[in-house]
């Protein structure tokens, strides 16, 4: 991994800590977040993603309007940190914990 490619998973941690702990406190059934990254194709190739611990709790997310706001604070979050989610209905997923 390359110094600069350091940096940026770095900065990709520190950053989807911040929004986890958010989530963990106000998100129903969230669990926890993932991320993958290839570094040759940064940013279009990250994806992030949140699991949480049923279905029934994504179908809430989503019906509630939190599913949007969880994204933006995504995109804003990274954004701050210069890292710029392109399509955050493909790079933004949901999961169930398995």
């Amino acid at each position: 991994m390359k110094k600069s490619d350091k940096k940026i998973e770095n900065q990709l941690r520190k950053t989807l800590t911040e929004v986890c702990e958010f989530a963990l406190e106000d998100i129903n059934g969230y669990q926890w977040v993932t991320h993958t990254v290839k570094f040759d194709s940064f940013p279009k190739s990250l994806v992030v993603t949140c699991a949480f611990a049923t279905q029934k709790h994504i179908d809430e997310l989503i019906e509630s309007g939190q599913g949007t706001l969880l994204k933006k604070l995504i995109v804003k979050k990274l954004g701050d940190v210069n890292i710029k989610i392109e399509d955050q209905n493909k790079q933004i997923k949901w999961m169930v914990e398995a």
